[in-house]
């Protein structure tokens, strides 16, 4: 079909029939502002910051929505008229009208789009102060996310991403007029819903409605408490993200400048994460190297991710059965830490603080599953989680510019760890960890292949297959949870068989986790992916199996992959799960 010709501030454009205007005038660089529109989500034209001029042959023009105008043949269009500035200034200080007053003190403030939209468009007075404004009672029932209804613009990314791409539909509109708000179905708070916390929401988010809930505070009590030994680990993702915080450009590995910063914060001992990977490597490939011996039940499917596990208990609870029983590399890290490490260092694992820095929002739910707290009886595998942005945080807190520190390397104990446990941060990379080891120990004779390219790229859904000894394994890798919907029907239908199946919650897999650095753009989740494959090429040790810390455990703690010590401590399980009370 032939393209279509028009006119963008006097400079032509040609461009396919269902353009959008603001598409076409991305494509010559002229950008439009927006608050509701996201290129990854259906178009609402809620907003309407993106109007923009057309004008009509009789030399009159017209105000449309850029976001949701289509192109036409031989059409005039203006941008950046003085009539538009008035009309996007109006649109703003509306919004305002019935927005609080708390840019000092809200959490967005710096990373605000409402507020960017503010200086862009030189507003530093509020003309509709006066009037009735809408009020609802912050929602903080969930132990991840909390919601602020009063901050809301009701541009409905929330909702959409929730319900576009992540298929759970845990918010929508509600009320009409004056009165419309965002709320999770039938009113309820979020803790009583079907969320699984993924923070996708609060990814989307332009301001301050949806909020993480921080647990900065309790991490600092226990930094300053003398009584308690305080254990960090870092997750593989956050490595290549935290930089952001800090001005880098996104993709900056800082993997050797963090231990230093968390020792600056007053940590006593700094793991790494990717140590914990490495043994879910272990079991979780051995888990599949029986399946096949026993010629299933297939697929297998990886259970790393809490995001998904919570969804596949609310939705598709008959394939807990398929699950993996392997714990997630964090419960392994805090597991391990209050059991190997406590012994090895003779303290009393009750005295023992442990903190992850994740990027994902569902990971401070997983620590609080009721399995994951029975150590000794009761004891908490990890006791708190911060984000990556809330390590950011408290990095500016203590003023710690962590670009500009010395090179520090992991504590030993706990800290060796291969390129395939640092895989688990991007989406397929878990899969082709495992891959790694189960080829090598079914095939022991063939030099270990490494990489895996069915698995990387930014689809959506990655399907293949490869031979493993001598089968045929059906692969196929996900990520976002509306992909996992379409591949687990497929399944249960017959019209797919697959043998593996890893299942990231987030798009991107951890580089696009809810508690990543804002924005997370598909061009920024690109250049996170790229750091961590190269920063995985680069390393030496590349298997999780000749990890000799990972033979250390086995051989002096665990005996082997599976055993009774294994299942007892590394392995858990999952139940069907109600929206009320989840």
């Amino acid at each position: 079909m032939a393209e279509v010709e028009l006119t963008i501030n006097d400079i032509k454009v040609n461009v396919a029939p269902g353009t959008t205007v603001l598409q076409a005038a991305k494509k010559i660089g002229v950008r439009i502002p927006t608050l509701c529109y996201d290129e990854k989500l259906s178009v609402s034209g809620a907003c309407r910051l993106c109007v923009i001029e057309v004008l009509n042959p009789d030399g009159t023009s017209r105000l449309e929505p850029s976001c949701s105008y289509p192109v036409q043949q031989g059409m005039e269009i203006r941008t950046n008229t003085q009539e538009l500035r008035d009309a996007r200034r109006t649109i703003i200080e509306l919004i305002l009208a019935n927005h609080p007053r708390a840019c000092q003190t809200c959490i967005r403030n710096g990373r605000c789009q409402l507020q960017a939209a503010c200086r862009e468009y030189s507003i530093d007075q509020i003309r509709y102060a006066g009037g009735e404004k809408r009020h609802f009672v912050p929602d903080d029932s969930s132990v991840a996310l909390t919601r602020h209804p009063d901050f809301c613009i009701l541009c409905g990314k929330c909702v959409k991403v929730c319900r576009e791409v992540q298929t759970v539909y845990a918010l929508d509109f509600a009320n009409r007029g004056f009165q419309t708000t965002v709320l999770p179905a039938s009113n309820r708070d979020l803790a009583e819903t079907v969320c699984v916390l993924c923070g996708q929401c609060l990814l989307k988010c332009p301001v301050a409605a949806i909020r993480d809930k921080s647990y900065i505070q309790k991490v600092e009590a226990a930094l300053v408490d003398p009584s308690i030994i305080v254990t960090v680990q870092i997750a593989p993702s956050v490595r290549v993200t935290i930089g952001e915080l800090f001005g880098l450009p996104a993709g900056t590995s800082l993997t050797r400048k963090i231990p230093e910063a968390l020792r600056r914060l007053g940590f006593n001992y700094i793991f790494d994460t990717d140590f914990g990977a490495d043994m879910a490597v272990m079991e979780e490939g051995y888990e599949l190297i029986k399946r096949i011996k026993n010629d299933g039940p297939y697929p297998l499917i990886t259970s790393c991710s809490p995001g998904w596990v919570k969804y596949m208990e609310h939705f598709y609870p008959e394939f807990i059965p398929n699950m993996s029983s392997t714990k997630s590399p964090q419960q392994i890290v805090g597991t391990l830490t209050k059991t190997f490490f406590a012994q090895r260092i003779g303290v009393n694992p009750q005295n023992i603080f442990n903190v992850s820095i994740m990027p994902c929002s569902a990971k401070k739910f997983e620590i609080q599953r009721p399995e994951h707290n029975q150590l000794n009886g009761g004891l908490a595998e990890v006791d708190a989680v911060l984000t990556t942005r809330e390590f950011g945080d408290l990095l500016k807190l203590h003023e710690i510019d962590i670009p500009v520190l010395p090179d520090s390397p992991f504590d030993d104990l706990l800290g060796t760890a291969s390129g395939a446990g640092l895989m688990f941060g991007v989406a397929g990379g878990m899969m082709e960890a495992a891959l790694r080891t189960v080829a090598t120990v079914l095939d022991p004779n063939n030099e270990p292949r490494i990489e895996y390219s069915l698995l990387r790229g930014t689809a959506g859904i990655k399907k293949g297959s490869v031979i493993v000894g001598d089968r045929e394994l059906k692969l196929c890798a996900v990520h976002g949870l509306g992909n996992a919907r379409q591949v687990l029907d497929d399944i249960k239908t017959g019209k797919e068989e697959i043998h593996f199946l890893e299942v990231m919650a987030c798009p991107g897999g951890c580089i696009g986790g809810g508690g990543q650095p804002l924005p997370t753009t598909e061009e920024i989740r690109k250049r996170r992916v790229e750091a961590m494959y190269s920063e995985d090429r680069n390393m030496g040790l590349r298997l999780s199996h000749k990890n000799p810390a990972v033979q250390e455990i086995y051989a002096k703690f665990l005996n082997a992959p599976l055993s009774e010590k294994a299942h007892h401590l590394l392995h858990t399980f999952y139940g069907p799960r109600k929206p009320r009370g989840c």
